[in-house]
């Protein structure tokens, strides 16, 4: 099927793309999202690692007895901000792996 050369062609091949991957994976710790809620009101600045860098919420949420609404908002930022993180994320791993078979996965 493969002779040696081409076997050993291929597994530089995969080494390389693992690299890249593994650099792109690092790069993503350094990439930004923010989610909002509330139209604004409520905003989760976070990392594609999903590091939370900051929580900003609008003064006037603080002023009212809703406790259960601003939960509500905080909860819906947060998730909006992991959303926009992971679809950065597949987009920026989609374009290293665009060429591999369904189903393969790295390592090899």
């Amino acid at each position: 099927m493969f002779n040696k050369g081409q076997l050993a062609g291929l597994m530089k091949q995969a080494q390389a793309m693992q690299d890249n991957l593994k650099k792109a994976q690092d790069e993503l710790a350094f990439v930004e999202v923010e989610g909002q809620s509330g139209s604004g009101m409520v905003k989760v600045l976070m990392t594609c690692k999903h590091s939370v860098r900051r929580v900003t919420i609008d003064p006037s949420l603080l002023v009212a007895d809703d406790k259960d609404m601003l939960e509500d908002l905080v909860a819906a930022a947060f998730n909006d901000a992991v959303r926009q993180a992971e679809e950065v994320s597949q987009q920026k791993m989609g374009k290293l792996t665009a060429g591999l078979p369904p189903g393969m996965k790295l390592p090899f």
